[in-house]
């Protein structure tokens, strides 16, 4: 497969996945706009509209975690942002660049969190009409270059500041897995940025680490935790290697 891994939302200081970033272990879902899974430091606004771009949101329309629509009715997202959480008390708003208004909205009437990955499936309660993301045979080998999208905090410390209202972008790479404590190589991707000072932070948990080009992209990651440390964008991240557990998407949604 490949040696990397990707971002937990530099969860709780170093200790979970990144649920908008977790922290290297899987951090408990953030429940305010200014406390959400790790957000993109040093990224730019989005260039395009990204058809498969989900905001979690709760009810009062606060985003918490980002995911992907992978089919009409189901979202691909990190376990640790749904965790705990009832259906009912989740929204979703997709196919925007800006997370309070635009896109279309949809509710969640199921979620299935994988027994041992932080990795959850979430099913809509009506289908939409705008156009899912596939999801890529494999994530591919180091140096693959990839981009992240999300509306994670753009400061690198926790709290430091509330979620951006445009989506961010940044263009990342996968690099070796030693680069990533905690990672777990065959299903992980540690995830990095050649500028330096860049990378996902609270709030971008869950959502997609994308390969291909403008309008021709495929999933191949969600955002899970830090790959070393509290402070966003000082390590390299870890993502859930998506592509690695097609199979089990696509059986729980009823084929890809």
């Amino acid at each position: 497969m490949r040696a990397r891994s990707l971002i937990v939302g530099i969860l709780a200081a170093a200790a979970t996945a990144l649920g908008g970033l977790a922290m290297p272990a899987a951090a408990a879902p953030a429940t305010t706009a200014g406390d959400v899974d790790p957000l993109i430091v040093g990224g730019t606004n989005a260039t395009e509209t990204y058809s498969f771009m989900v905001s979690l949101q709760s009810t009062s329309g606060s985003h918490f975690c980002g995911g992907s629509l992978v089919k009409a009715n189901w979202v691909v997202t990190a376990k640790h942002c749904v965790q705990g959480r009832q259906p009912s008390s989740i929204r979703t708003r997709i196919a925007t660049t800006n997370r309070t208004t635009g896109g279309v909205t949809a509710g969640v009437s199921r979620i299935i969190n994988h027994p041992s990955a932080d990795l959850s499936v979430l099913q809509l309660s009506s289908s939409v009409t705008v156009k899912p993301i596939s999801i890529a045979p494999e994530s591919g080998p180091v140096g693959t270059a990839t981009r992240i999208i999300g509306w994670g905090q753009t400061c690198p410390t926790r709290g430091c500041g509330s979620a951006p209202i445009n989506l961010q972008e940044l263009n990342t790479s996968i690099v070796a897995d030693s680069r990533c404590s905690g990672i777990s190589a065959a299903s992980e991707i540690c995830t990095n940025n050649t500028g330096g000072n860049k990378g996902a932070c609270y709030g971008d948990s869950g959502g997609p680490q994308v390969k291909g080009t403008a309008g021709n992209w495929t999933l191949v990651g969600a955002t899970s935790r830090s790959g070393g440390g509290a402070t966003c964008a000082t390590a390299p991240s870890i993502y859930v290697d998506v592509s690695f557990y097609r199979s089990w998407i696509s059986t729980n949604v009823g084929g890809l």
